[in-house]
């Protein structure tokens, strides 16, 4: 396994808490990579600019990537293009949704 699939196998941790999803599934995460000097830069985005979580999901991002053996750094960083829409939620995503919504 990568160093970057290691990192994203981490990620899966990281929650967004108005969704109750973690942010792979949701397809918050759009790229990550490894410098050769051990930086881990996650490009990602959320579900709306003005989230109120945003420093939290941040903060939780860091540490889950930062836990991957051999990373020194980690940069995140929020991108707004393309835009996130439901759609590039994956089937396990929606059927926890389903599932959560259920529930209530």
């Amino acid at each position: 396994m990568t160093k970057e699939d290691q990192i994203l196998s981490a990620l899966e941790e990281v929650i967004d808490p108005e969704v109750g999803v973690n942010i792979v599934d949701l397809g918050l995460v759009y790229n990550v990579t490894i410098s050769e000097e051990d930086t881990a830069t996650i490009e990602m985005t959320l579900t709306i600019p003005e989230c109120p979580l945003a420093d939290t999901i941040i903060s939780d991002v860091k540490k889950a990537a930062a836990s991957v053996h051999g990373v020194r750094k980690v940069e995140v960083q929020l991108v707004w293009e393309p835009k996130w829409t439901p759609a590039k939620m994956n089937d396990h995503a929606r059927e926890q949704i389903r599932a959560n919504q259920t529930l209530v």
